[in-house]
């Protein structure tokens, strides 16, 4: 009992003993049939090789709520070394989070030991975040150490049963989305599970619990302290989410944008960029959900581009257009540099934005070499946005429209019946040559 109360003193999860609740396959919705069959035999394999072992997580959350997972994660009491053992196509992961790759042909799966929660300070920093996170344990342990309480559901393909230790199954029911143990101390050894909670609450439709979300925006300062790699991975499961644009506005309402780049706050405002960045929002949710994909690169370049569009102020009959938006390019470039953004997405970004300047000229061979780029159909599709926000006629977006589905052998011909100028682009000045005038001798 006084272990017990230290351990709530201290904001350690209180552990709801070793019997979890046991909920019958009667009961839920979930069919053997829906487990990916690499999840399934890896199961089998342990179980035969005489460990434990469950479905657990995300996938059993997602198919409680009806949904199809992505991803089926496995874990098991056979430590990492162990689980390489009996499986050979397989390969160990990890420093900070030891794991194993079980590899299925093009299929992989995630396969985990059970863990516990950290009872000493040495594996937390002065801050409380963890440093690593490779300490063993039982089955109930490792429960009541997960995030969520709909993370924390194990399902077991032998019996048909989900066992669960923190009420996860129950929380499922009512659509709620609930921390395990103290917020303010889960936060603080993780403080991207705050951005984890608005992902999944905007993903899966769930409401975040009263006191789960209470301290979210006095402990916003501890993402300043996350390393970018995992902040960008962080805000990509956001992109891919399908529910972008209103994870945005959580994100901004919580003040964790900050710790990304403070212009997602103009997702609020009521004006052109305001609307612009709203738009590519809507437009990114739009293609995740109906199965396409998103270039990170494109996203990015449009959330920037008002910064790059300002510093422009493109001028039609300035005939240095170009190297003005070149100059705009490289100053908002240094501010990407400093983000969390990986140096490899840059290169993508300033093309798109570069090419925003070339879809201008649409006189002589320039369309065609435009066209080669090979980044020309991102920078396109760019331009459709800039035509619906107003930023440019959407004349502009249709010429290029039809230019493009031509077959290679009438572009030449059509260019000669189509040629026009870009956005009132001034034809190029001849410069006349001044005839000297000969001198008349008299003899």
């Amino acid at each position: 009992m006084i272990k017990r109360l230290i351990g709530r003193l201290m904001g350690q999860p209180s552990e709801k003993g070793s019997r979890p609740l046991r909920i019958s396959s009667d009961e839920h919705n979930i069919e053997v049939g829906q487990i990916s069959p690499c999840a399934s035999r890896i199961i089998t394999n342990l179980h035969q090789a005489g460990y434990e072992a469950y479905l657990v997580g995300g996938a059993v959350r997602d198919l409680l709520l009806g949904f199809v997972p992505k991803d089926f994660d496995v874990v098991t009491d056979a430590t990492p070394e162990e689980i390489r053992r009996v499986f050979r196509n397989s390969r160990i992961i990890g420093r900070r989070f030891r794991l194993v790759h079980v590899y299925c042909g093009r299929d992989m799966v995630e396969v985990s030991t059970f863990r516990a929660p950290h009872k000493t300070s040495s594996s937390k920093d002065r801050k409380g975040r963890l440093l690593h996170d490779n300490t063993f344990g039982s089955i109930n342990e490792d429960a009541i150490r997960r995030d969520f309480t709909v993370n924390a559901l194990f399902y077991d393909p032998r019996s048909g049963e989900v066992l669960d230790f923190c009420g996860g199954y129950v929380d499922t029911q009512k659509n709620l989305l609930r921390i395990i143990g103290a917020p303010v101390q889960r936060y603080r050894e993780d403080p991207v599970r705050m951005l984890r909670a608005i992902r999944l609450s905007e993903k899966l439709g769930l409401t975040i619990d009263s006191k789960t979300k209470s301290p979210f925006k006095k402990q916003a300062g501890l993402l300043d302290g996350v390393p970018s790699a995992r902040l960008y991975d962080e805000f990509i499961k956001v992109v891919k989410s399908g529910s972008l644009a209103s994870a945005v506005e959580q994100i901004v309402n919580f003040g964790f944008h900050s710790a990304f780049f403070s212009k997602l706050d103009r997702v609020k405002e009521r004006s052109k960029e305001g609307d612009f960045l709203r738009l590519i929002y809507k437009k990114t949710d739009d293609r995740i959900n109906h199965g396409k994909s998103v270039s990170p690169a494109f996203l990015f370049a449009g959330v920037f581009w008002p910064e790059v569009n300002k510093r422009w102020n493109y001028v039609a009959s300035d005939p240095k257009y170009m190297g003005a938006l070149v100059r705009a390019i490289e100053e908002v470039s240094d501010v990407l540099s400093q983000t969390f953004i990986p140096k490899r997405l840059i290169a993508d970004i300033r093309d798109i934005w570069y090419l925003q300047g070339r879809l201008l000229n649409r006189r002589g061979k320039k369309p065609t070499q435009v066209l080669r780029h090979q980044k020309f159909r991102a920078a396109y599709d760019f331009l459709q946005l800039r035509g619906i926000s107003g930023e440019v006629p959407q004349e502009l977006v249709d010429w290029w429209t039809q230019f493009q589905e031509l077959e290679p052998q009438d572009r030449e011909a059509w260019l000669e019946r189509n040629t026009q100028l870009g956005v009132n682009e001034p034809k190029k000045r001849l410069r006349r040559r001044s005839r000297k005038k000969r001198s008349t001798e008299i003899s």
